[in-house]
């Protein structure tokens, strides 16, 4: 067998095969002498079946096995003599010409074949103990943890039915049905039956619910509103509704009562236990938005420090994917890119370096772990996955038999947690610096971070 090196170019790398049809015959001949054995074939005794007629019957189908193995077989020691790590799989251009592949499958011509690669790039990691950051924190008020109880308060006070033909005010319960038409016609979502409102409570369109203060039980209405210009459903936003409106029950609120007894009603001892188990909560949410803010300003940093060519079908195949989701959400939002003041030849080049920095962090996160042996054990795994199971409620044995059942899902898995731990390495070499802002500050979401 002959292999050949035929392009060395950047991280490409190509290979002409030749395979002797003496070299196919050799082990076609293996492999139905191995088959001789044990087939068994009516009017032959076991082990007596001749050579030529088990390969008038099964030679083709035994020869492509014999080509499929030997070219793994080629693959397997172009990757170790040249010591590559490959960026995807190998891909194998036998000829077009069917004539020249029927000879060589019929071990009476040599079959000759390319093998095209895409190999990682090699860099040096270095350290990363001149790397500095600033990790923004937050902290948790008095007036916020109080904030939060009386929300807690409000959202399980109790209402009491007003007495008939009671009109509605500012902070009653009104129970109502509802259907909206946009042009005369109702549209999707526009429709609800004994909805639970709490007027002044700007849950629903802005504007609706000012228009029910008054409203007693049993009374209809029509309520005009005008969706906002950015509503999240391209087909209302900006778009002026009516609904009717029928009245069925309004009831006032209950005393708002925030003591012990309101604390043990959540499990707690007492109002002071509610508060400690509030503020840990919201400290909690404010540690995942510095986590989050921390791990950009790495990833920023590390972009800015390496450089290396980066694999073209890795980058090819990151951009499918968030080109995908950006058509994908153009569709669903009914936008297109005149109305994000670009170009779709602007988007694709921004869209494209946004893939291009995935793909070169995504190396160098793989390379760091790999090199400081980060491993993400089983446990681990399943813990994760137990969380994604949970997500879809009634679903939760299908989720985790296909996760189970799919490698290549369980992979995706496992990815995050692989790069979570990768990042905690690199943060604890790294320089950090605490800096306290307001929460607002903390919780604003990046541009880049929205867009990438």
């Amino acid at each position: 067998m002959q292999v050949t090196e035929t392009l060395s170019e950047g991280l490409k790398r190509a290979y002409k095969v030749v395979m002797p049809a003496g070299d196919l015959a050799s082990r076609l001949d293996g492999q139905l002498t191995e088959m001789k054995a044990k087939a068994r074939i009516n009017g032959f005794r076991p082990g007596k079946v001749p050579m030529a007629h088990l390969k008038k019957l099964y030679g083709k189908s035994v020869m492509a096995d014999v080509v499929q193995n030997a070219v793994n077989e080629v693959n397997r020691k172009i990757i170790e003599d040249n010591s590559f790590r490959l960026a995807g799989e190998p891909k194998i251009a036998f000829p077009e010409d069917k004539a020249e592949v029927e000879r060589a499958l019929a071990a009476e011509g040599d079959l000759a074949y390319t093998v095209n690669l895409e190999v990682l790039p090699k860099f040096d990691v270095g350290k990363f103990d001149d790397v500095e950051l600033e990790r923004q924190v937050a902290q948790v008020s008095d007036a916020e943890v109080d904030e939060a109880v009386l929300k807690m308060a409000e959202r399980n006070r109790a209402f009491t039915p007003r007495e008939e033909g009671a009109a509605a005010v500012d902070g009653d319960k009104v129970t109502i049905d509802f259907l909206g038409r946009i042009g005369g016609v109702a549209f999707s979502g526009g429709e609800g039956k004994d909805t639970d409102l709490v007027l002044g409570s700007s849950t629903f369109i802005p504007g609706f619910e000012p228009q029910l203060v008054g409203i007693i039980s049993g009374e209809t209405r029509l309520v005009t509103v005008t969706f906002p210009a950015d509503y999240g459903s391209a087909d209302l936003a900006g778009k002026e509704a009516v609904f009717d409106v029928a009245a069925k029950a309004v009831a006032a609120p209950g005393e708002l009562k925030i003591d012990d007894e309101f604390a043990k009603g959540f499990g707690l001892d007492d109002l002071a236990k509610l508060k400690e188990a509030i503020r840990a909560n919201i400290e909690g949410e404010y540690s995942k938005f510095s986590r989050a803010k921390l791990k950009r300003a790495l990833l920023d940093a590390l972009d800015k420090r390496y450089a290396f060519e980066l694999p073209p079908s890795l980058v090819e195949q990151e951009f499918n994917g968030i080109w995908g989701q950006v058509e994908a959400e153009q569709k669903r939002s009914g936008k297109s890119f005149a109305d994000e003041n670009t170009t779709e030849e602007a988007a694709r080049a921004d869209y494209r370096k946004i893939a291009e920095r995935r793909v070169r962090l995504g190396l160098l996160l793989a390379e760091v772990g790999e090199k400081a042996e980060v491993k993400v054990t089983d446990d681990e795994v399943s813990a994760a996955l137990v969380e994604r199971v949970r997500q879809f409620p009634g679903q939760e044995k299908a989720v985790w038999d296909y996760y189970r059942q799919n490698a290549e899902a369980l992979a995706s898995v496992r990815a995050p947690l692989f790069e979570e731990k990768v990042v905690d390495h690199v943060i604890a070499q790294t320089k950090v610096t605490d800096k306290v802002v307001p929460k607002e500050e903390l919780m604003k979401p990046d541009e880049e971070d929205e867009k990438a």
